[in-house]
């Protein structure tokens, strides 16, 4: 069940005890205290010059879509359960989450279970397990009531989004049943936020090959219509200091933000405040058009480079965009530092001495010819070498969602053991690298699970930084 702050306080504040961190200690403490626990756990750890009184700071309201295991939620708005102190996690501001959406195809019981873990993590009822485009259809139709919100926020895959009818015609816009942007389009015309905060793998900003930036145009046309300012960073998650090279765009969108400087946005915005950096004195200006059917069949027809660079602001369908460098000078986390005690690693974990050759192989350059089986054709066939085993002493590779399971990949993380053996990330390994507390996905999953979970996640620490950033400069 959802935590609310009651209208009264009965509980004095002083009269709670505090643990070394400025916490609250969690036992014996009531809705209304836990309550106040965030808030103070979060005014403590503030550090620019707002009011540090809980009491005079507005909640943003928050919906999570395409919910996953609840990384956007623990990113912003924390983590503070009296049940589950080991996973304690620092707000970013006064972020709250109130709705929450989690469906995962085809829809059978047993794909569901990032939607259980939610659900076991945030409280029984705190996630909407259903097709999104369902619940929307009935939210419209008065069937069901989807809370009024302030911001709404998801990571969604890379798909097809082109448009198939002009706005002008009835109805609207018509996007390719099954992608999941439409989902968030139709989610901000019926609520209205007045924040967007959006992920997604980088590859975005040139899709499709045929017509390069199509696809981003047609997102950020939709943002356009309805009334969104937008800020957009290509974020690799190693060169802010976590322990995961991960690279994502991420979309930051305000709704009604009146007329603004473009070139101010882009060094001074929520983005530049989240991620520092260093801009070029030119930047590079473009318009996609108002309709987003007209991108899908105009927008970068015939070119091999897209215009979308991986830092950008746009208002009115106009676009400053540039390449940045990133300019972090903050701690910096390797493989190594999330490591688990051997001592708690389960054998399974072990690679065999004798199935050692077949990662090797896997891991390493070829080039070789092949033969497809179904059309007889033969081609060559070459790949680079991975590092084998994984360095801990850099930020991992990307995790992916077939890190989990034994047999022998490409793509899995192995590491060398001080005794010489070689072994798996277990899945509390895996779940730090995304920035997620040790155990948050040991509800009952398979270690496949677990593994298919983060790879589907978002390093935590991304959206914390930006709901930092929200805080300085709204002044929340």
């Amino acid at each position: 069940m959802r935590l609310l702050a009651h209208s009264t306080y009965r509980t004095s504040i002083a009269s709670l005890p505090f643990c070394r961190s400025g916490i609250p200690v969690a036992a014996t403490i009531s809705q209304t205290d836990l309550y106040l626990v965030r808030k103070i756990g979060y005014h403590r750890s503030r550090k620019n010059g707002h009011s540090s009184d809980w009491r005079n700071v507005s909640e943003i309201k928050i919906a999570e879509l395409f919910a996953g295991v609840g990384g956007f939620r623990l990113g912003l708005e924390g983590y503070a359960e009296p049940n589950h102190p080991e996973f304690y996690m620092k707000p970013a501001g006064p972020f709250s989450t109130i709705w929450a959406n989690q469906w995962e195809p085809p829809g059978t019981e047993s794909r569901q279970f990032a939607a259980r873990c939610y659900a076991e993590r945030f409280g029984e009822g705190s996630v909407v397990n259903e097709d999104i485009n369902r619940v929307l259809d009935k939210a419209e139709a008065g069937e069901i009531e989807i809370p009024d919100v302030d911001m709404v926020v998801g990571g969604f895959p890379c798909q097809d989004y082109s448009v198939a009818r002009p706005l002008n015609q009835a109805h609207g816009i018509e996007g390719n049943k099954g992608v999941l942007w439409w989902g968030i389009y139709h989610f901000l015309e019926m609520k209205k936020p007045r924040f967007g905060l959006f992920e997604n793998v980088d590859r975005l900003l040139k899709s499709p090959a045929s017509q390069r930036g199509r696809d981003f145009a047609i997102i950020l046309s939709c943002l356009a219509d309805l009334g969104y300012t937008v800020e957009w960073r290509v974020v690799n998650s190693a060169e802010y200091g976590f322990p995961q090279r991960r690279k994502r765009v991420y979309i930051f969108c305000e709704k009604d933000a009146g007329d603004i400087d473009l070139t101010d946005r882009m060094r001074r915005g929520v983005m530049a405040k989240a991620f520092p950096a260093v801009y070029p004195d030119e930047m590079a200006e473009l318009d996609v058009l108002p309709d987003p059917y007209e991108n899908s069949t105009r927008f970068g027809v015939g070119q091999k480079v897209s215009q979308f660079k991986t830092a950008g602001v746009m208002q009115g369908c106009h676009i400053l965009t540039c390449d940045f460098a990133e300019d972090y000078r903050g701690e910096r986390r390797v493989l190594g530092d999330i490591l688990v005690d051997e001592s708690d690693v389960p054998e399974q974990f072990y690679i065999a001495e004798e199935k050692l050759p077949d990662w090797r192989y896997l891991k390493g350059a070829k080039r070789e010819e092949r033969t497809n089986k179904k059309t007889g054709f033969t081609y060559t066939y070459s790949e680079g070498a991975m590092s084998f085993p994984d360095s801990i002493e850099k930020p991992s590779r990307t995790i992916l969602t077939g890190e989990g399971g034994t047999g022998a990949s490409r793509f899995k993380h192995v590491i060398e053991c001080p005794d010489g053996r070689f072994r798996r990330l277990v899945p509390d390994e895996v779940e730090q690298l995304q920035g997620f507390p040790k155990g948050w996905t040991d509800t009952g999953m398979t270690d496949g699970h677990r593994a298919f979970c983060m790879g589907n996640a978002l390093v935590t620490g991304v959206p914390h930084r930006i709901g930092e950033a929200m805080v300085e400069v709204y002044g929340l």
